[in-house]
């Protein structure tokens, strides 16, 4: 499209010609509210900035349910995803100290459950009462998600809308 014509469509729309692609080549350029686009890039640089190197937390007990631990999996998977580094930090309490094995075995499986997200930067070690592991993210091509996390699942509504035929009501559908 010749760039009088953009300039004229964008004029008409009420919109902006931006530049997105000035390298390309012939140069690319889109219409768009010019004050969005800006806003848009600037919230992007921010979030680089800001997760490139975080440090999170994720910590754990000996006797953990099962439950428990997929929810602090998918937490910990969201913080990789990010590019954020993780600590994973198991703590003791009384009587569990006797106990170590257990512990050292539930960091193992961590460690193993996270091992398409991450590298282990920091191996396991016991440091008093708690034992301490560092994780940091694989590069963005090699992650793969293992546990998926709760905003990933298709709502139950729209699971219910598609199950429903034709000739079927609800006990709302009045």
């Amino acid at each position: 499209m010749k760039l009088s014509d953009a300039l004229r469509r964008a004029q008409e729309l009420g919109l902006d010609l931006v530049e997105v692609a000035a390298n390309a080549n012939p140069p690319v350029c889109r219409i768009v509210d010019f004050g969005k686009f800006k806003y848009e890039a600037a919230k992007q640089d921010k979030e680089k900035k800001n997760s490139s190197s975080k440090l999170k937390e994720i910590k754990f007990r000996v006797n953990i349910d099962e439950h428990d631990y997929m929810t602090k999996m998918r937490h910990g998977e969201d913080f990789l995803d990010k590019g954020n580094k993780v600590r994973v930090q198991l703590q003791f309490r009384g009587r569990e100290m006797a106990h170590q094995e257990l512990g050292m075995a539930l960091m193992v499986r961590v460690k193993t459950d996270l091992s398409t997200m991450a590298h282990v930067e920091m191996e396991p070690k016991l440091m008093g009462k708690s034992v301490t592991m560092t994780l940091a993210p694989l590069p963005q091509n090699k992650r793969k998600r293992h546990f998926q996390s709760d905003h990933d699942l298709p709502s139950l509504e729209d699971s219910d809308k598609a199950g429903k035929d034709d000739g079927e009501e609800d006990e709302n559908d009045e």
